[in-house]
């Protein structure tokens, strides 16, 4: 989700022709981030409730399992500052203004105006529609490799039970 200008103009993103692989690249590799009718695949849902949860409310309580995916809690959102947290980590600066006014309008937010788990899924099936490689991007800077297995590249991604598995190995 590079450029804090992804939003500006419309999020409604025109529909691919029918032709278009956006999203569906790897398929015959069995790695897709798009299903056959345009959502998120089942793969790439669990990854984005892994990075979701590293910065909704409520916090989601680890529970020691250093190789599971975190799930998070139901009715879990982005705070203004779990927004910016993850935008910094996915794109090196927090969002404009415009930008997060732009997220609220057009996606799925708590009355308050926190992005939802669903608004997060919305993001990324957009820009998925549009930049396949931009996901990938993403997805990397959170430590997924290109079949969507955590691998650990960033030390805070890590806990004190993995101090001794060396960067860069896979976690099964």
């Amino acid at each position: 989700m590079s450029g804090s200008s992804r939003f500006h103009g419309s999020l409604r993103s025109e529909t691919p022709e029918p032709s278009s692989l956006q999203g569906r690249r790897n398929a015959g590799a069995g790695v897709q981030l798009l299903d056959a009718e345009g959502g998120v695949s089942e793969q790439l849902e669990a990854c984005l409730k892994h990075i979701f949860s590293k910065y909704c409310t409520p916090p989601v309580q680890k529970d020691g399992r250093s190789s599971a995916l975190l799930m998070p809690p139901p009715d879990a959102y982005l705070s203004d500052e779990g927004l910016d947290e993850w935008a910094r980590d996915t794109n090196g600066a927090p969002f404009s203004e415009e930008t997060k006014e732009e997220l609220v309008d057009f996606l799925d937010c708590t009355d308050d105006g926190c992005l939802t788990l669903k608004g997060f899924v919305q993001i990324y099936q957009l820009q998925t529609e549009n930049d396949e490689e931009e996901t990938w991007r993403d997805l990397s800077s959170h430590g997924f490799d290109r079949s969507l297995q955590l691998v650990y590249t960033r030390r805070e991604d890590t806990d004190e039970t993995m101090s001794d598995v060396p960067e860069e190995e896979t976690v099964e």
